[in-house]
């Protein structure tokens, strides 16, 4: 089969690949039909995150029609139609039983592996680094889906397009659970650094869980754009001081609540420490870029609440604590728990109260997948998400 493999920093390949193969009873393998370019993604195609083998497999956003089920799965029958979240989950550990998908005890087979950096497991993730288990991803024809008897979402209403419904496998999910973490109320302000395929979702869902005001925060046209198109009010931090303008906007209390959507490759311009990110990027002594997460413990509100959705993949610097602690704020972050979310999520799809193709820009080949993932790192020809279609 063809799928996108990694084999090294900004080094993707349409590949011909062995065929998966059942491998367990509750294994299912899903012929690959829509799956999408992620920004989490970008952290593997630049060489952010550990972990990485040549030869592995992308892409955690897919779905499809199932093809082949093991003999102990009764969930799923050839010909479903499902939507398979990024988080590989068992269903029956206790972080399973709580909801705590994205922290699963069973499903990462490199456990020994995450113990060591992590001090204690998370759960396994498609098409992401040997931290999170190395399991092929859904940037192919075919994927094999372990305990398919759990996470995949049946899609059984006509008339929802694959692009309507493929993202249940990560950013609508993600973007709501970084809303609901804020505990959002009908007064509140939420600020959101980011208004890439996350952040748009995050806009979203915080406008449809009540929130007072919306404030997107970034630099693209395209995004701004697509940012006020869902309700938000937008800040260019390239045009205009990004403190300054949420202080005007609260009268000089802040937001009370802030999302960083954007990660570990904040890409501030001209600032103090920004620059010092990358130089000790560049010396090897620091991984991430955290100019978004300074900038939201000076601007909060005493007493808010921070979420973050972007992700992080090992060391930080001048991080300040100090003002987190003595203002008060509350920080939620974390993978996504995928499941929790998605049945509420494919109803609210169902009825109409938002469809989240609109974040889509590029629909490809899957052999059109390498040059896509320069146009969409280099924010090129108004990129803003890419679907490949097998």
């Amino acid at each position: 089969m063809r799928a996108l493999c990694w084999h090294g920093k900004e080094d993707i390949r349409c590949d011909r690949v062995p065929d998966p193969q059942i491998e367990h009873p509750r294994d299912a393998i899903v012929k690959v039909s829509s799956t999408a370019i992620c920004g989490s993604d970008l952290h593997l195609y630049d060489g952010f995150m550990p972990g990485m083998k040549s030869g592995d497999i992308m892409g955690h956003e897919f779905m499809g029609e199932v093809v082949e089920v093991g003999s102990e799965n009764k969930k799923l029958k050839v010909g479903d139609r499902v939507v398979v979240p990024f988080t590989i989950i068992c269903g029956e550990c206790d972080q399973c039983k709580r909801g705590n998908f994205s922290v699963c005890e069973r499903t990462n087979r490199n456990r020994d592996m995450a113990d060591k950096v992590f001090g204690h497991t998370t759960a396994g993730l498609f098409g992401y680094t040997h931290l999170t288990g190395g399991y092929p991803g859904g940037q192919a024809e075919y994927v094999r889906v372990p305990y398919a008897d759990v996470a995949p979402i049946k899609i059984s209403k006509n008339g929802l397009s694959d692009e309507q419904v493929l993202f249940l496998s990560d950013i609508f999910p993600t973007g709501w659970q970084a809303a609901v973490q804020c505990d959002i109320e009908p007064t509140d302000t939420v600020a959101i650094w980011g208004a890439g395929p996350v952040g748009q979702m995050t806009i979203r869902s915080a406008i449809l869980l009540g929130a007072k005001h919306v404030i997107a925060i970034d630099r693209l046209p395209e995004r701004l754009s697509m940012a006020r198109a869902g309700g938000a009010i937008t800040i260019d931090f390239e045009e205009e001081s990004v403190i300054d303008r949420l202080n005007d906007l609260t009268d000089g209390k802040g937001p009370e609540k802030c999302i960083d959507a954007v990660g570990l490759e904040a890409h501030a311009t001209a600032t103090i420490d920004s620059m010092y990110d990358r130089a000790k990027q560049i010396l090897m002594l620091e991984t991430d870029r955290p100019h978004v997460l300074r900038e939201i413990f000076y601007v909060c509100r005493p007493a808010g609440t921070v979420s973050m959705p972007g992700v992080y993949g090992g060391l930080l610097d001048k991080i300040p604590m100090g003002m987190f602690m003595n203002k008060g704020l509350t920080l939620r972050t974390g993978q996504t728990h995928v499941n929790r979310w998605t049945d509420d999520l494919l109803h609210r799809i169902e009825e109409g109260q938002i469809d989240p193709s609109f974040v889509i820009t590029h629909k490809v080949s899957l052999e059109d997948g390498p040059r896509m993932y320069k146009t969409f790192r280099d924010k090129k020809d108004g990129c803003v998400k890419v679907v490949l279609k097998t």
